[in-house]
């Protein structure tokens, strides 16, 4: 859980310019292109051999800015010989746009192209990734995640704003891609990489900043199983939104977050006076892994305004009525020790022709107990819609807000959210070979 600390409200935040990135060729043009192929990397420095990879547009991590308000424009060209659809993670957008392939479109078969068009409500930092029935994991585990970064009308004022996406890949000893395991009878555990990057490359990722600056860093877990804590050394680092969603500033206790597949955190970041000194955004794995390095340099920078929350997004509601819920049991089961053992929900795997798990009508309050009967960490991404995650008496709830909770092994989590997004939508794993087995359901909106 995230314990938060209110810092003081400060001044009003002014603009800052930031480059653009992602656009199709010819800056004049309103549609962005992700153009995804294969294309062989070596990622590893220390070895020889190129890994089998997929990127977008040739490279890895790319970031898709607009601003809010903005109408995004985006068309996939699928150049690779795999299905695919893109899902806007934590996006509360139309659900015709929501890139369910399989449920909420067709998926993009090799050689085709589908666009993208819908104006995103919130600001935010959010995932874009393959989501198609059955076949996720493999085209996202070659490469092809990328960043959407909705910019707020007036963002804070900071000397940079960095994007920063966090995945790990499976390889094998002379850097080539590890090979994918065959669907077999037991549930898949997940792939597990054996190598950390940060946006495609070798960690840490070195940055340099003012002496006294301020930066905004936009952290996002990629992974496809790895959860992890993160710890900030040698700055004060304030969570200004979590998932997406802007949030009462706080700092993290103990200088650390939890750090769940799909999870994303836009924080503040103040740098020590001094030129010459550094900081870090270090992975809690094993004795500690430098994810970022950040070194000041340069004359110190003149003072800038106290750290003050990011306005709300719109059509957040302040409250949820709870009393008036629609409440719904999901039974979380699976063992990838035992054959015949599938991952199902309520007893059942995915199934788009099956009946939703709950069908409700637009306005409703729902609340899901999500119940993990398996030895392992489900984390679950719920499409469509932001939740509040309750207290274990549910009498209140944390105060941000969420689209992918980390339900703990044989434990229970309440998450509660007013259905408001007409349409289907997914309540899926967010551990993709999992997603693939038909660790999913989904809820009707009407």
């Amino acid at each position: 859980m995230i314990t938060r600390r209110a810092v003081t409200a400060g001044l009003a935040t002014t603009l800052i310019a930031v480059s653009r990135q992602g656009r199709a060729q010819g800056s004049d043009d309103p549609q962005q292109v992700l153009a995804a192929r294969s294309t062989p990397m070596r990622l590893r420095p220390d070895t020889a051999a190129t890994a089998d990879l997929c990127t977008f547009n040739g490279s890895l991590s790319p970031v898709v800015r607009i601003k809010q308000g903005e109408e995004l424009r985006l068309r996939l060209e699928n150049g690779t010989s795999l299905p695919l659809s893109l899902h806007f993670h934590g996006v509360r957008g139309p659900n015709a746009s929501d890139g369910v392939g399989g449920l909420t479109q067709d998926p993009v078969a090799a050689g085709g192209n589908h666009e993208y068009r819908f104006v995103p409500p919130d600001a935010g930092t959010f995932l874009i990734r393959p989501c198609v029935l059955g076949g996720s994991a493999e085209p996202t585990e070659r490469g092809l995640s990328g960043l959407l970064v909705v910019e707020e009308r007036s963002p804070p004022q900071v000397d940079q704003d960095i994007a920063l996406l966090v995945d790990d890949w499976r390889l094998d000893d002379d850097g080539s891609l590890a090979a994918f395991e065959k669907p077999g009878s037991a549930a898949p555990a997940g792939r597990l990489g054996s190598w950390l990057s940060v946006n495609g490359a070798a960690t840490p990722r070195r940055l340099e900043a003012p002496s006294g600056g301020r930066l905004r860093l936009r952290l996002a877990n990629a992974c496809n199983a790895r959860a992890m804590r993160l710890r900030f050394d040698g700055m004060k680092a304030y969570v200004i939104a979590v998932d997406g969603q802007p949030t009462s500033t706080f700092e993290p206790l103990h200088a650390s977050l939890p750090f769940a597949p799909g999870t994303r955190y836009d924080l503040l970041v103040d740098l020590a006076q001094d030129a010459g000194a550094t900081g870090a955004v270090t992975a809690l794995i094993g004795d500690g892994m430098p994810l970022v390095e950040i070194v000041t340099g340069g004359d110190r920078r003149p003072d800038l305004p106290a750290i003050a929350p990011l306005p709300a997004n719109p059509k957040l509601p302040d409250a949820i009525r709870l009393q008036s819920a629609t409440r719904k049991d999901v039974v979380i089961k699976g063992d990838p020790k035992i054959p015949g053992a599938p991952w199902t929900i309520n007893g059942s795997e995915g199934r788009a022709s099956g009946p939703p798990l709950v069908k409700v009508k637009r306005g409703t309050p729902v609340v899901l107990a999500l119940t993990n009967q398996t030895a392992y960490a489900q984390p679950m991404h719920l499409h469509g819609h932001v939740f509040r995650l309750l207290h274990p008496l549910d009498d209140g709830w944390e105060p941000y807000w969420l689209d992918t909770a980390q339900v703990p092994e044989n434990r229970t989590v309440r998450i509660a959210f007013v259905a408001d997004n007409p349409g289907k939508w997914l309540l899926a794993s967010t551990v993709l070979e999992r997603f693939d087995a038909g660790l999913w359901a989904w809820i009707e909106v009407t």
